[in-house]
């Protein structure tokens, strides 16, 4: 069930309420069953003063004449028996409230999870990693921690409400009317307190998805930060944020307990009123004590049920805050599902560009017509200055984004008519920026591949170097490792460049894949990758010139455009922005 809701973003609490409604239909029965359980466990409960006022007016009448003991022990059974049972209905009540509410939790997680792999990359460019992170724990958890204390409290003391007011209204109406109007005065107080309460915890919810993308960022670049000294910058920004958050938290935890013991005290000032009443309606032969009795707990239990659904409201508002930024994400535009249309055999790898345009927003264009052919087996390296478009192409071609106009075809075909898993299985790519899971070695190699035995293995690591580092290790390739290991970087890249390797792709990608190894590892790394790409069709992205110096075609790509085109001698004597680049490079070396 993926994002079944129908508004895109929920405006109030009622409306988020009912897209989590509508959301978690497939509970529904369970959910109606825990409800029914709910009413049926307060109306026993509340059973209980009528009988207890029938008790007392019979031993006030056997004061004075004979005690009716069978009576009064009946009555005791029946006592005991209702509240045993009502008892029993809370347990099982409170049971399946909090299975409901954790299952649509559990789905809500798998629903986000799903959702990643289905929304466009410019959300995540558009988000932080902490804001994505929050919504996924802190607002799911909010949401079934929250719903589990306030559905079954709402139905509770909406059920006391109700069936308290029909055996008061039965007992004696004039302290039914006394009752009714303390508890109005109540729910008005709750109503003008609740109104104000909700965007405090929306800013509250808000202000906690910026902390973790604060707390994320600096924990990633902490090196960075304390290079530059930006502790202090940090901690400024932190403290910005954490104050905002603990504005919000407290106002809206302030609020909210505010209106519970608000009605504390109106629960309690009706007790008082109800007992002085009460004695004036006896001492004028209008009730009896067993009523006055029953009044006592009925005005507790009616006026306590307006506290139950002040801190209910709390809860739901605090669900709906969570529930907001929960659909925001659920809702955003996926990408569509594609079908598999045509199959793909017998790849030949010739890839070509044909009149490309491209912008991450619909207001700025960054790839102006990009046209260009790469025959079977050709080595084609794209450079140019920093934010020229080389990246930008590769992940068009990997269809990470969708072209504006234009297309890209490989044999012929459109990465269009074909679906995103067969254009990636395609080719293998290592990326500028390395990135392992904690496991061992071995799977961060083979990663989402089978059948790959250690006769493979041992052939990919030898080819990028990486056989002695694996013979190292104490356990070989099943030795756990993860980011923070004691790998250098270098390292890393040699696993992320075996991962590509492993598969024995069609097409190779490499983005930067030499940028953060040593001369020595470069060189170890450049034969495996050569032998490699051998009779394979390759794309290359180089800041450092000295690796692409082979390439059967180079591609010069300044602001969004081609503007040179050519082997790396022909490129030199053309005097342009690629002998600039070049000759930079071995001024810098030199």
């Amino acid at each position: 069930m993926m994002g079944n809701s129908k508004r895109s973003k929920p405006d109030d609490m009622m409306g988020a309420w009912k897209d989590i409604f509508h959301y978690i239909g497939k509970y529904k029965f369970a959910f109606i069953l825990t409800l029914l359980l709910s009413a049926l466990s307060s109306i026993l409960a509340l059973l209980g003063p009528y009988f207890i006022s029938e008790m007392t007016d019979l031993i006030q009448k056997g004061l004075s004449v004979e005690m009716d003991i069978e009576r009064i022990r009946n009555i005791g059974f029946i006592l005991i028996a209702i509240y045993l049972i009502s008892g029993i209905f809370t347990f099982f009540e409170n049971y399946m409230m909090a299975t409901v509410s954790q299952r649509c939790a559990q789905m809500f997680r798998m629903d986000i999870s799903r959702k990643m792999n289905r929304i466009p990359l410019r959300y995540f460019d558009q988000s932080s990693k902490g804001d994505v992170m929050s919504r996924v724990t802190n607002d799911v958890d909010t949401l079934g921690a929250s719903m589990n204390q306030c559905i079954g409290s709402l139905v509770t003391s909406i059920t006391t409400l109700l069936i308290s007011f029909i055996l008061m209204a039965i007992l004696n109406i004039p302290l039914t009317l006394l009752s009714v109007c303390i508890a109005v005065v109540g729910f008005i107080l709750i109503k003008v307190i609740a109104k104000r309460t909700q965007r405090y915890f929306r800013s509250q919810q808000k202000n906690l998805g910026s902390m973790n993308s604060l707390v994320e960022e600096q924990y990633t670049g902490h090196t960075v930060v304390s290079i530059y000294a930006g502790q202090r910058k940090a901690m400024e920004r932190f403290d910005t944020i954490n104050e905002e958050l603990g504005n919000s938290a407290f106002r809206s935890q302030f609020l909210g307990g505010i209106s519970s013991h608000l009605n504390g005290l109106i629960s309690n000032v009706g007790y008082v009123l109800v007992c002085v009443t009460g004695a004036i309606l006896y001492m004028h032969g209008e009730t009896t004590i067993g009523t006055i009795v029953a009044f006592m707990i009925y005005v507790k239990l009616f006026t306590g049920a307006f506290s139950q659904i002040s801190n209910a409201v709390v809860n739901m508002q605090s669900v709906a805050a969570a529930a907001e930024r929960v659909f925001i994400f659920l809702n955003y535009e996926e990408m569509p599902i594609e079908e598999r249309r045509i199959e793909i055999t017998d790849v030949k790898g010739r890839v070509e560009f044909r009149d490309v345009h491209f912008g991450y927003s619909k207001e700025r264009e960054i790839i102006h017509g990009f046209s260009a052919i790469a025959e079977p087996g050709q080595k084609i390296s794209i450079v140019g200055a920093t934010g020229s478009g080389k990246t930008t192409m590769i992940n068009l071609l990997m269809r990470f984004y969708e072209v504006d106009s234009g297309d890209i075809l490989i044999d012929g075909t459109s990465t269009k008519n074909m679906t995103r898993e067969q254009v990636r299985d395609l080719f293998g790519m290592v990326l500028q920026e390395t990135w392992m899971f904690e496991g061992t070695v071995r799977e961060n190699i083979v990663f989402n591949r089978e059948d790959v035995d250690d006769d493979e293995l041992d052939r990919v690591c030898e080819s990028v170097g990486l056989k002695h580092f694996i013979s190292s290790l104490p356990e070989g390739y099943d030795t756990m490792i993860s980011d923070v290991d004691s790998m250098s970087v270098g390292q890393r890249q040699q696993i992320a460049i075996a991962r590509a390797m492993i598969g024995d792709p069609r097409m190779i990608i490499l983005d930067e894949a030499t940028s953060s190894v040593d001369p020595l590892t470069e060189k170890l790394i450049k034969d495996a990758t050569n032998a490699m790409m051998k009779g394979k069709t390759s794309f290359v992205i180089a800041h450092r010139l000295s690796t692409i110096i082979d390439a059967d075609k180079i591609i010069v790509m300044d602001d969004g455009r081609i503007v040179e085109t050519g082997r790396h001698e022909e490129l030199l004597n053309k005097n342009g922005i690629y002998k600039e680049l070049f000759d930079s490079q071995f001024d810098v070396a030199d």
